[in-house]
């Protein structure tokens, strides 16, 4: 069936991971680029025993509910796919895809799925951008046909599945300024002072990588990431955003020579302001290092929370765990209402930052532990810890390793509070904790619009 095109498929639906479903000839037929109510031809890239995958090569008919994508780059650019569907649609899409997941994966009793809690920013609501510096831009078909010489320099985001080949960004609805004019400013002077873009195959460059990180209250921090240690280059471009952005709060940069981008290992180096920003919610501050993980979208990142923190029904009588804590958000969150709250999380640098946050909040009822989730809470820690009587659990996509999972009934917490971005691996652990939970409240959280993601606060109560 590769390369086959298949005629006048009526889209019907979307399915997980923002594809949409039509069916030929009694097979599912999962198509990208297309919308419900498209009538498309697919050329097929993918075929198996039931379903088939390809893309949307022509319309024949567009959705009715369809709407006009904002953002020029948008088609060939990952990040947002969903721009060409009505936003209301999108949360409706949001909250099925979390009714399948557990109703296909969770197999377990649930009760009605509360409507999506929308964001109200739906632009510019990230806190976090990572451009790439790339001196192989990509080029459109008509760009390749028209045997023009084009500029190869770029900085922007990688495009999807390809490594080596960077979409260059004019302007990107996902963060607030000062994020496109300090890219296209910084952009527009390494090319007038013919500085080196990074050669992501053969691994050399000066230029490689540009962070933006700002927050609710107006801070500001930039990272650039150097591929090659070269003082005289280095401080031009310093010299040149400390100037030109004098209001940044935090002007950083890595000399950063391994072959990949992650910077955990690497030595920040502070020129300009402080070596940190800071978030607020709810009066409490949070400070976010260069290290640090931080929700991306700040303002819904409080509703999230709000939602974890309801569901956890504290009373200031409880102990609670805080599995995943990251950098201490959710503990350092609910901390005023509980007795108190002991907080686990792999990543040691993150254990710093939340104990850091207790500290700055005048929080004095936190503990913290550094360590793979499956290696400390085990039955000896527990032993050494007063039993919990709410578990609040925010683990990565991949969910909880098995272990955890058993660990946590043996706990047996009477409230487990299960915060994901995967309702797929959630309702797949939440079957796993269904030999001793029920499941009482679902709200899903729309973090992400213009995207398939969405994020999901489940309630488990043990079963009497």
């Amino acid at each position: 069936m590769k390369n086959k095109v298949i005629h006048n498929l009526r889209i019907e639906r979307i399915a997980a991971e923002g594809k949409c479903v039509a069916h030929h000839e009694g097979k599912v037929v999962f198509v990208q680029n297309a919308a419900p109510g498209d009538l498309v031809d697919v050329r097929i890239n993918r075929g198996k025993s039931s379903f088939m995958e390809g893309e949307a090569i022509h319309f024949h008919e567009y959705s009715k509910d369809r709407v006009e994508p904002f953002c020029g780059h948008f088609g060939i650019c990952g990040g947002c796919k969903w721009q060409h569907i009505h936003y209301d649609l999108q949360m409706d899409y949001k909250r099925q895809q979390v009714v399948d997941q557990f109703t296909r994966i969770g197999k377990v009793p649930i009760p009605e799925v509360n409507p999506i809690i929308g964001s109200a920013q739906t632009q510019y609501y990230r806190n976090k951008l990572d451009f790439t510096f790339s001196n192989s831009r990509w080029l459109t078909r008509e760009e390749i046909n028209s045997g023009k010489e084009f500029e190869r320099n770029a900085l922007g985001f990688h495009i999807p599945k390809m490594f080596d080949k960077i979409i260059d960004i004019e302007h990107c609805y996902l963060q607030s300024e000062p994020s496109n004019e300090v890219r296209n400013s910084l952009k527009e002077f390494a090319l007038n002072e013919g500085l080196s873009f990074y050669d992501l195959r053969n691994q050399v460059g000066l230029l490689r990588n540009l962070i933006i990180r700002t927050t609710s209250t107006g801070e500001s921090m930039v990272i650039v990431q150097f591929g090659e240690d070269d003082p005289e280059g280095i401080e031009k471009v310093m010299a040149f955003l400390h100037e030109k952005f004098p209001s940044l709060t935090s002007l950083l940069y890595i000399i950063n020579l391994k072959k990949n981008e992650t910077f955990h290992d690497q030595e920040i180096v502070t020129y300009a302001g402080k070596d940190y920003i800071e978030e607020e919610m709810e009066g409490l501050k949070f400070r976010i290092g260069p290290k640090s993980f931080y929700q991306t979208n700040s303002l819904q990142a409080y509703e999230l929370y709000k939602v974890a923190r309801e569901y956890a029904g504290l009373t200031g009588e409880e102990v609670v765990y805080d599995l995943y804590t990251g950098t201490g958000t959710i503990a350092n969150f609910v901390a005023k209402q509980a007795k108190e709250v002991i907080g686990i999380e792999y990543v040691e640098a993150a254990i710093e930052d939340a104990k850091l946050n207790s500290n700055i909040n005048n929080i004095y009822n936190t503990r913290f532990y550094a360590g793979d989730m499956k290696d400390i809470l085990t039955p000896a820690f527990a032993s050494k810890h007063p039993k919990p009587h709410v578990v609040i659990t925010d683990p990565p996509r991949a969910g909880m390793h098995e272990d955890v999972v058993k660990m946590l009934l043996q706990l047996a917490a009477p409230v487990i509070v299960y915060v994901s971005c995967n309702p797929a691996t959630q309702a797949r652990d939440i079957a796993l904790l269904a030999e001793k939970y029920q499941v009482e409240k679902i709200q899903p959280v729309d973090m992400f619009p213009q995207t398939y993601h969405v994020e999901n606060v489940v309630r488990l109560r043990l079963k009497p």
